[in-house]
């Protein structure tokens, strides 16, 4: 037996108030009590109410695919956050297409305009060089759009790491170790919004006595590449490093590969600490110590948020996931 779809009709009638009230408590059009607000949104979550796609792709005349565009594919936190964004969505008719970007500003660009150009339902987007003014096209034809990342783009959804109490940890477990001299192997400068993973780790390094030179951040692409190289670079340093954050993962291998290369023993002459605890953090040896950005969570909040915008929310929301702290043996 099929299950009929719920409707805004069969919600009203679940919370004692109109189809219209139900619009727009959805929309955000016009204001509603919060005692009704309350009530319409307990329905809603009790009913599972959710929005017709097929009926929407008809109305409204865009498709029903969903694009995740990411800087790089071969990344495995954002294949996660693709496999959760694709499970999350498909139940509802959505289909999501995932474009890489290289971090390349002119292919970001041109994928947003193409997601505007095939009137796709939505995207989900971890932008790397875009700027604020670049997302106006895509809030211009009413797309929704949900961004991943460090910094806010403006009124635009977001779903964005909370860092803090796992780089406080990091630093704890660096300082139990003796270790003072801190480096940082970075993104690149011009990316969006600057660094805040570099910020976050450079204020609280304060906070236990340790210092974190300009001359011991080195920047590069979000790479394995870059990661060697840095690696390689902080190494020549006069007073070198004895314990090395990165940016991302893949920049924490490419500094494995550049250490064992030098005869750098880790973490016996210096402590490596990567971020977000991809798949492969746990398999290298040694074990990668990391903060763990749980992309599954972001890919889950991502499709939340795109599903609320679809039934007619209009004002952003931000959603923080909360990274973790993963000790191995790398420190």
């Amino acid at each position: 037996m099929v299950r009929e779809r719920v409707t805004m009709a069969d919600v009203a009638r679940a919370a004692g108030v109109s189809s219209a009230t139900v619009s727009y408590v959805l929309s955000g059009k016009r204001p509603v009590a919060p005692e009704t607000r309350a009530v319409v949104e307990a329905a809603i979550e009790e009913l599972s109410f959710t929005v017709n796609v097929t009926a929407r792709s008809l109305r409204t005349g865009r498709s029903s695919l969903v694009a995740l565009i990411v800087p790089d594919i071969a990344n495995p936190f954002f294949a996660q956050l693709a496999a959760t964004l694709q499970e999350q969505l498909r139940g509802l008719g959505l289909h999501v297409v995932v474009c890489g970007t290289g971090a390349r500003r002119d292919e970001e660009r041109a994928l947003l305009a193409e997601a505007v150009h095939q009137r796709f339902a939505g995207v989900v987007i971890t932008p790397f060089r875009l700027k604020q003014q670049d997302f106006k096209p895509l809030v211009d034809a009413g797309m929704p759009v949900v961004i991943s990342a460090d910094v806010s783009f403006g009124p635009i959804d977001l779903v964005t790491p909370d860092a803090r109490v796992a780089t406080r940890r990091a630093l704890e477990r660096v300082s139990t170790s003796q270790r003072r001299r801190i480096a940082m192997i970075a993104g690149p400068r011009d990316a969006t919004g600057g660094d805040p993973r570099l910020e976050h780790l450079r204020a609280l390094a304060m906070q236990f006595g340790m210092s974190l030179p300009h001359e011991l951040v080195v920047r590069g692409e979000h790479t394995r590449e870059a990661g060697a190289a840095g690696f390689g670079a902080l190494m020549s340093r006069r007073y070198p490093p004895d314990a090395v954050f990165c940016g991302n993962d893949v920049i924490a291998v490419g500094a494995m590969d550049k250490a064992h290369e030098l005869g750098v023993d880790i973490p016996g002459d210096v402590a490596l600490i990567g971020h977000d605890d991809a798949s492969f953090a746990s398999l290298v040896r040694p074990r990668l110590t990391t903060i763990r950005y749980p992309a599954a969570e972001v890919g889950r909040s991502a499709a939340q948020l795109l599903i609320e915008r679809l039934n007619g929310r209009q004002a952003p929301k931000t959603v923080h996931v909360m990274a973790e702290f993963v000790a191995r043996s790398s420190v």
